[in-house]
C-alpha cells in the first residue's frame, strides 16, 4: 500500500508492505452545494427553529453585529457574506450600522492577510474599518451577561450586547469536548472573557474524582455539561440567529444551516456527524494519520485525538503534522512543562483553560506517537512524543516497537483527514 499525505506545499510518502490494513477512514464523500448563496437565501426565508424569516424583526437604522470565526477555522462563510449583506440591505440596514467581530476565543487575532481571507475581498474592502478582533483578556471591553445554572459567570464582548441584532456565523465539525464546533461555541468561548472560558472548560473534569468527566464526549450535545453550559451562555445574547456551514472533505460548502441558535446548530451537527463520523468494528494496532493544514500543534491535536479513538491501548500512532507555527504558544507550553498528568489535573482544578485540557490529552496520547513534523526535536519531546525523519522512517520505527511488544503482523487504519474524521467504536451518537 502506498501512502501519500499532503504536507505544506508538497507531500510525505511511504510504502506499507507489511501488516493488514483494516480500512481507510476518511470523511464521507459529499457533493458541494451547486449554489450556496441560493441555499442561504432559502434558509433566511425558512430558518430552522423559527416561525418567520430570520431577518423579519430587523428594522431600518438598527445596528447589526456579525460574528465570524478566526483564521484557525475554515468556514467558507466569506462566500456567503455578500448575500447576507444584501439581505440586510433589503431590510433597510445601512453599511454604517453593520459591524464584524472576529470570535478568537483564546487564539491569536488574524495576522497579515488572514482577515481579508476570512471576510472575502469584496466584504473586506467594504467593511475593513468596521471589524474588531475579540480579546478575551480585555476586561474593559467586556460586559456581564448572566450566570449559567452551572455557575459560569458569562462576560462577553460588549459589542454583542450593544447591537440590536447579532448574527453568528461559523462552521460545524465534531469537537473533542464541546461536542461540535459552530453554533453556541461562537459565543462561549468565541467572544467571552478568559475567566468565563476557564469556568466553562473546568466542566471537563469530573467533580468527584481526579479524572476527566466521562459525560464530556466528542459528538455529544445532550448530557455533555460543557456543551450545555455553552448553550446557556449563547442564549444570553440577542442572537437573530446563526448561519453555519458544513464543509466537505475538499473544503467546499456541502450544507448551509440557518436559524435559531440551537435548532439550526443541531441540524448542522447531524449532517456533520454523517460526514465526519465513522463506525469501526475493531481498533487497530497502528493508526497512520495526517493532520492536514493546521498551523500549530494545538490545532493538530484534533488529529491525534481522533487517531487515538481507533488505536488499541498498547498500539502506535504515526502522525504527519507539519505545525509550521510551532506548538501553539507559551501558555500551552507552560502546561506541558508541569511534567505529569497529575500536575496538569491539579492545575486545571485551580484554573481550567483549553491549553491545559489539550496538554492533558496530549500527555495521554503522544507517548505512543511517532511524529513527522517541522517541530523542533525539543518541542516534540515536550509533547512526550518521538520525531521521525520521514513517514517511511516513522512506519518502520512503529513496526519495530510493535514487533518487540509481540505484534509482528499489526493491523492498521489509514486516516488521510484525521483532523476531521472521528472513529466511533460504538454506534454514532444521535442528534435530535
Amino acid at each position: 500500500m502506498h501512502i501519500r499525505f499532503p504536507y505544506g506545499d508538497g507531500a510525505v510518502e511511504a510504502n506499507l508492505e507489511w501488516g493488514r490494513c483494516l480500512d481507510v477512514l476518511d470523511v464521507a464523500p459529499t457533493p458541494a452545494l451547486p449554489d450556496s448563496a441560493a441555499a442561504l437565501r432559502e434558509g433566511l426565508k425558512s430558518p430552522h427553529g423559527l416561525s418567520s424569516p430570520l431577518l423579519e424583526h430587523v428594522r431600518p437604522g438598527q445596528r447589526v453585529l456579525i460574528i465570524v470565526s478566526d483564521s484557525f477555522r475554515r468556514t467558507c462563510v466569506d462566500q456567503l457574506l455578500p448575500t447576507l449583506l444584501d439581505a440586510l440591505g433589503e431590510r433597510g440596514v445601512r453599511d454604517a450600522g453593520i459591524r464584524f467581530l472576529v470570535a478568537t476565543g483564546i487564539h491569536r487575532p488574524p495576522a497579515g492577510d488572514e482577515l481579508r481571507m476570512l471576510l472575502g475581498e469584496q466584504t473586506y474592502q467594504r467593511f475593513k474599518n468596521q471589524v474588531a478582533c475579540h480579546d478575551p483578556h480585555d476586561a474593559a471591553r467586556m460586559t456581564y451577561a448572566g450566570t449559567t445554572s452551572r455557575g459560569t459567570r458569562v462576560m462577553v464582548n460588549t459589542a454583542a450586547l450593544e447591537a440590536d441584532h447579532v448574527l453568528v456565523t461559523g462552521a460545524v465539525v465534531l469537537h473533542y469536548f464541546g461536542g461540535f464546533g459552530g453554533g453556541r461555541k461562537s459565543i462561549l468561548p468565541g467572544i467571552s472573557s478568559v475567566e468565563a472560558i476557564s469556568e466553562n472548560h473546568s466542566l471537563n473534569l469530573d467533580p468527584k474524582s481526579g479524572e476527566l468527566n466521562p459525560d464530556v464526549r466528542i459528538g455529544h450535545l445532550d448530557g455533555n455539561p460543557v456543551a450545555e453550559d455553552m448553550l446557556e451562555a449563547g442564549r444570553m445574547i440577542k442572537t437573530a440567529g446563526i448561519v453555519n456551514t458544513v464543509l466537505n472533505r475538499d473544503g467546499a460548502i456541502a450544507g448551509v444551516f440557518v436559524g435559531e441558535l440551537d435548532a439550526a446548530h443541531r441540524k448542522a451537527a447531524a449532517f456533520a456527524l454523517r460526514m465526519f463520523g465513522v463506525r469501526i468494528g475493531e481498533k487497530a494496532d497502528l493508526v497512520i494519520a495526517s493532520a492536514g493544514p493546521p498551523k500549530n500543534y494545538v490545532q493538530a491535536h484534533k488529529a491525534l485525538f481522533n487517531a487515538y479513538q481507533a488505536v488499541k491501548p498498547n498500539g502506535r500512532i504515526v502522525l504527519a503534522a507539519r505545525c509550521e507555527e510551532g506548538l501553539g504558544g507559551e501558555q500551552f507550553e507552560k502546561w506541558l512543562r508541569l511534567g505529569s498528568r497529575e500536575a496538569v489535573i491539579e492545575g486545571l482544578r485551580r484554573r481550567s483553560e483549553i491549553n491545559g485540557q489539550t496538554a492533558l490529552s496530549t500527555i495521554q496520547k503522544a507517548p505512543i506517537t511517532w511524529f513527522v513534523t517541522d517541530l523542533a526535536p525539543q518541542n516534540v519531546a515536550l509533547l512526550r512524543a518521538r520525531k521521525a525523519e520521514s513517514l517511511q522512517d516513522a512506519l518502520e520505527r512503529a513496526r519495530e516497537e510493535l514487533a518487540t511488544a509481540g505484534v509482528p503482523a499489526p493491523t492498521c487504519y489509514v486516516m488521510p483527514s484525521a483532523s476531521y474524521t472521528v472513529p466511533f467504536a460504538d454506534d454514532l451518537p444521535e442528534i435530535t
